[in-house]
């Protein structure tokens, strides 16, 4: 398993990282459990949560999935092998602190409460879930309107937060600050900030990349290769849609889109799209999950991809295309359905 640099920070992280959303909704407690015994052995360091798991988030769920990991700490007593990131929520979770957005005092509020959920008095890497002042991913480019933005209030409260995770990382209950679902400008004003101030410096991004979404590739690409904030690539089979089950009207039994009755990746655009790429894959006798994410594995920015699983079976599978060399003839086969499908709907 190859190690990466987590921004300009010593850590080494593993390429791939072991995504937790589901234990706690979709999957038992033993399930989680048996999913990081599994990723442990094959040689996986990097895990990720969330104070918002497990999904679809909800008052009943939230903590859940950083309770279950907690657990296996516990259990284990084998904390220090694993590399572990969490997030804050709120700003649009109701369940979460009201909807409130994130801010200084409630970075603080919620990363206690994550500690003594995951039974560990630390975090490597602590991220800001969403931007405070919206984001165009999970299909918000639609209704997406930075014009409205008041651009001092923004400043303040990234300068706010900053703060707050400063003192944290002298308290040494987290090393390292993230965001996610952001933006070239957010980040570029997270880093100007740190740097005027003496404040932590933003060392990731988590945000989606796959087949069918690769806002990635352009300039928040250029940023990630001056500035060193690399990306943790969420939904790398586009929420299973790139491994072909939901094709022609299928709905496998236990499948996201089952649990949670609905599956807005899914429609004509998408589906005609990640036919070619599965097709792709058929024809040159890969898997096409393992296709989907060892192409992620070839991008420049990449410094880990969150692979989730909701069985043992699926888990070994996605942590098998590290292995998966993608030739030539492959790659540029790949770049041409790009052409023919540049942004799916």
């Amino acid at each position: 398993m190859k190690l990466k640099p987590l921004g300009r920070t010593e850590l080494r992280v593993t390429e791939i990282c072991l995504g937790t959303m589901t234990w706690g909704s979709q999957n038992t407690e033993a399930e989680g459990h048996a999913q990081i015994d599994m990723a442990l052995e094959a040689g996986v360091n990097f895990m990720d949560t969330a104070e918002l798991y497990a999904v679809p988030g909800s008052a009943q769920t939230s903590g859940r999935t950083e309770e279950i990991i907690g657990n296996w700490f516990a259990n284990s007593g084998k904390r220090d092998q694993w590399i572990l990131a969490s997030k804050i929520g709120g700003g649009g979770s109701s369940f979460i602190r009201n909807g409130a957005r994130a801010d200084g005092a409630s970075i603080r509020i919620a990363l206690e409460q994550s500690l003594t959920r995951l039974k560990t008095d630390r975090i490597e890497l602590y991220q800001i879930h969403w931007a405070s002042r919206g984001s165009y991913n999970f299909d918000g480019s639609w209704t997406y309107a930075p014009h409205t933005q008041d651009s001092a209030d923004v400043l303040d409260n990234i300068g706010d937060m900053l703060e707050t995770l400063g003192a944290l990382v002298k308290e040494g209950k987290i090393a390292h600050a993230g965001v996610s679902n952001e933006t070239t400008w957010g980040i570029g004003q997270w880093l100007a900030i740190a740097g005027a101030r003496n404040l932590p410096r933003l060392v990731s991004v988590q945000n989606e990349y796959n087949l069918l979404r690769r806002h990635f590739d352009l300039d928040l690409a250029e940023l990630s290769h001056h500035e060193q904030v690399g990306l943790l690539a969420y939904s790398p089979l586009a929420g299973g849609l790139l491994t072909g089950k939901y094709f022609d009207g299928v709905v496998p039994p236990g499948s996201r889109a089952d649990y949670q009755k609905g599956f807005w990746r899914l429609n004509p655009h998408s589906e005609a799209a990640a036919k070619d790429y599965v097709e792709l894959a058929r024809q040159h006798g890969l898997d096409p999950a393992q296709l989907a994410i060892a192409f992620a594995l070839t991008r420049p920015f990449m410094t880990s991809v969150i692979i989730g699983a909701t069985s043992t079976d699926q888990l070994a599978n996605a942590i098998g295309a590290a292995n998966l060399t993608l030739s030539p003839e492959v790659l540029t086969a790949i770049e041409a359905i790009h052409r023919r499908w540049p942004r799916t709907i």
